[in-house]
Formats: structure tokens, sequence, C-alpha cells
């Protein structure tokens, strides 16, 4: 039995402090058992002090994540609810960096964090955190091999907890948005388990590249190869696939050497600003160009058009960022823990850049409903394995992996967040068809 006064009551205070909000749509559970919030409303328990003391040092996004990480903070129920309230409450419902509590709101949270017995030393972060280096250049090759490093090097055996086996991180895409009969469970098998929707977006991608036996093809940021290999596999194409990932690079090579397809797929741990073997026939870059940052976007959609073909096809597939003209919070959780020094562009600036590189535009293709299915896949499939995930990357980073994949499918759900298919061509060489009958 729960009690209904005691810590809750003024934890959820403080954390209207924080939110910027009276009305929290959260129901807290505190260490000492009490409860406070509205009935029936996602569970958010703080299981220590320590949460709300992190609260106070860093009060906003960011401490939160770090009490969440290091298991202070628990959403034990549906956490697709508990996020989905929680991104609707005060200063999380507005975009951009998070803003900061005023000096009498933080004057009341410290009170707060007296009165619980909270207050102490600023709490060292999760070891998961990522050393962000506030000086330096952003995008270097040295810089942009670490971030890579930090986020993919986790193990290949966790990955594939999540993704399942076709190892490709990326949005697939869905035969319907989950109406009874559609599997939206992570399940491989039936017409739309996850297995199925990678499938189908991956051959979605050969058929706007327009692949055909012996073409050669380019795939930046190849992953664990799932593109290579369908390419050369279904396809007859020629691949070569770059990584900066070394633990990526090990498995691709293995599974290509399992497929049989050693003659036709060559996996690189290398920059694909050092590809200097060029021309291509085409270029597929799916899920890599968020590692670009804004400012090096023209240099990369000029590096992509030189080492095409005249008539070659460039298939860049990116999340964009949908929330206007801000841009997201560096001291978030996502740069902080899962993608640092990652930079969302929106799709009009890749466009503009896609052009002022001289490409000439054929298609672009939303799937923003499609990533927030395959997010709620990977985090079922995640939770159903979670005793294996923790033993293998450690509580720390299977908390990580939960919190934001079920905050980023509730972005893409709210439209924070968008994901396109952006099909490209060269000018010379073979005209594109008239209308889009050969990939649709």
């Amino acid at each position: 039995m729960t009690r209904s006064n005691g810590a809750a009551g003024q934890l959820s205070k403080a954390l209207g402090i924080v939110l910027g909000t009276e009305t929290i749509p959260l129901r807290l559970r505190a260490w000492d058992g009490s409860e406070a919030g509205p009935e029936g409303a996602p569970i958010i328990e703080f299981r220590s002090r320590r949460a709300l003391r992190r609260m106070l040092w860093s009060p906003g996004q960011l401490g939160l994540s770090r009490a969440y990480v290091a298991g202070e903070i628990d959403a034990p129920g549906d956490i697709f609810a508990a996020f989905t309230a929680l991104s609707s409450a005060g200063k999380f419902a507005e975009p951009g960096p998070f803003r900061p509590p005023t000096p009498p709101e933080l004057w009341a949270l410290l009170r707060t964090a007296v009165r619980l017995g909270a207050l102490g030393p600023n709490p060292v972060p999760p070891p998961e955190e990522a050393k962000v280096a506030r000086k330096g250049r952003l995008h270097s090759r040295s810089r942009d091999s670490a971030a890579i490093s930090h986020h993919y090097d986790v193990g290949n055996r966790f990955y594939s907890l999540v993704l399942g086996p076709s190892m490709v991180y990326s949005c697939a895409v869905w035969p319907d948005d989950g109406q009874p009969g559609s599997r939206t469970d992570g399940s491989s098998g039936g017409p739309g388990g996850l297995e199925a929707a990678q499938e189908s977006k991956l051959d979605l991608v050969c058929r706007k590249l327009d692949l055909e036996p012996g073409m050669r093809v380019l795939d930046v940021g190849c992953g664990w190869g799932s593109f290579a290999l369908h390419a050369a596999g279904k396809y007859g194409a020629s691949v070569v696939g770059v990584t900066l990932s070394s633990e990526q690079a090990e498995l691709a090579r293995q599974r290509v050497a399992d497929a049989g397809l050693s003659g036709k797929v060559e996996i690189r741990v290398q920059d694909y600003r050092d590809v200097t073997d060029g021309p291509f026939d085409a270029i597929s870059s799916i899920g890599m160009s968020e590692h670009v940052g804004r400012e090096q976007t023209p240099r990369y959609a000029a590096a992509l058009y030189a080492l095409l073909k005249p008539g070659g096809r460039l298939l860049n597939h990116a999340i964009s960022w949908n929330a206007g003209p801000t841009s997201p919070d560096p001291d978030s959780f996502i740069p902080r823990y899962v993608f640092p020094d990652g930079e969302m562009i929106s799709l009009g600036e890749m466009v503009t850049a896609l052009e002022e590189a001289r490409f000439e535009v054929l298609d672009v293709e939303a799937l923003r409903r499609h990533y927030a299915l395959t997010l709620r896949a990977w985090v079922r499939r995640l939770e159903e394995n979670w005793d294996d995930a923790v033993r293998l990357a450690g509580s720390g980073r299977a908390r990580v992996w939960r919190l934001y994949m079920a905050s980023s499918a509730v972005g893409f759900e709210n439209g924070l967040t968008g994901v396109n298919q952006v099909l490209v061509q060269r000018p010379g060489g073979k005209e594109p068809p008239l209308r889009r009958t050969g990939w649709l």
C-alpha cells in the first residue's frame, strides 16, 4: 500500500519547477513509497535522493537523463506513455535548448532538496556519458571517428538483440500503421514484421537507385553491410561499403563471406572523404549524413557528386529537424549519450545543399511515421531481451538505448523530427523516368 503524502508531493513540485509547469501529467512514486499525481497516469519512480540532487545541479533534460541512466529514476510501465506525457509538459513541449529555471525557481528547488535531504555535491555523471569536448574543430576526421566509435562500438551482439537478424539500423518501411493483422511487434516473419519491413526499405533504395547487374555502388556509412548484401545478392551490383566503426566492419565482412559475396562486396574502415577510387554508378547514404554536421553538408554533397558518374544517382536517407529555426541543445540527452556532435538539419537545408552541388532532385519521400513504428519495434525487442542486453553492455548502456529509442519514437510521432529519402541524380548520362513508376 502506498502512502499518499511524503516525499512524492515535494518531488512533484520540484519536477514542476524543472519543467516550468504546475501540472504534471505523471504519477510520481518516491523512494519512501509515497505517490503523488493523477491516478492512472504513467508512473515515474524516483528511487534515490540522488536523482533530485542531479536535478538541482543540472535542472533540465540532462539532469533527468543522468538520473535515468544511473538507475535513480525509472519508468516501470509503458515507457512510451511516460515519455509522451513528459514531452507534452512545460519546457519539454518547447523546441530547442532547454530554458533554465529563473533564480526564484532555483531557490525553490534548493529548498525542496534541503527538506528531502538531497543536498550534496554534484554527482559524477554515469560512465556512459560521452566526453564531449567544448573546444576543437567539429567533424574533423579524428573527432568524427571517436564519435562514431562511442555510438557503434557497443558490441555487435548487443545490436543484434535490438535490431534483429536484418542488422539494419535505420528506418524500416512498413505496409501499414499497426492495424489488426500488421505485426509491428519486432518479430520476424509475417507481412508486417520488422524483418520484412527492413527488407522493403532496402529494396526500395535499390529500386530508386535503378540498380542493375554489374553496377558499381558506394554505400556511405554501410553499418553491418545489410544494404551492400541486398544490392549485391538481389541486384548483382558490386558494392564498396565504408564505415568508421571497426566493430561494424568486422561483422559486415563476416556476413559478406557467409553469403558467398566476397567477390561482390568490399567493406572498408574509411572516411567517405578519403574515398578516391570513383566514379561509381550509384551511391547510397542511409542514416549517415546526420553525423556530417550543418557546416560540412555542402562539402559532403560536393564530394559525393564528384564520386558519381554522369547520370548516376544518390539516395540520401536522413533524419531531419522539423522544429523550425532552433537547433537541438548540445547539452541534452542525445548529444551527451547517443550521438556526440550529431547535427540534424532540416529537409530544406539538405535539398539546398544537394542542389547547390549541382544535383537534380528526382524525388523526396517522407518516412516519419515509419521510423516511429521501427523504434517501437526496437524497444520491444530490447525489453524482451533485457537481461541479455544488460549482460552484454551493462545496465547503464541498456538504459541509454531504451531511453533514446523510446524518446525518439515520441519525437517522430509528435513531428519534432522527421526522416526523408532524397533521390538525386548527377546530370548527364541516362535520363530519369518521366514518372516515379520505376520505384513505387
